[in-house]
């Protein structure tokens, strides 16, 4: 499978583990078996877009916020802001306001 369904699937892995839901247990919310929840985090199934819509409504996330900022780049091309990016969208709403803090609180010393 392409770099594509390894993002979407890293992302679905992502929220899946932020909610402390294992795969079968996604599966179950989902209507899917959970071998297919692997292969869809694992890039290994070129899922339809229905299928993707019910493990993202499990996962309480929106079709756009799970394919947001995908830009047609290949893996190769990922720049570092849009890593952040994504390992961000991966943190609670608390969590994203402590590393922000912890961010601007870095940049405030940069240059001693």
């Amino acid at each position: 499978m392409g770099d594509l369904a390894k993002i979407i699937g890293q992302r679905i892995r992502n929220y899946r583990t932020q909610l402390g839901l294992s795969q079968e247990k996604l599966a179950e919310l989902a209507g899917c078996h959970p071998t297919y929840i692997g292969q869809l985090e694992r890039g290994e199934k070129n899922a339809t877009l229905e299928s993707i819509d019910r493990v993202a409504s499990s996962l309480k996330v929106s079709l756009s916020r799970l394919f947001e900022n995908l830009g047609g780049e290949d893996a190769s091309e990922r720049n570092l802001p849009l890593q952040c990016y994504e390992f961000l969208l991966t943190k609670s709403p608390e969590e994203q306001e402590q590393i922000i803090k912890i961010l601007i609180e870095m940049d405030k010393y940069k240059g001693n």
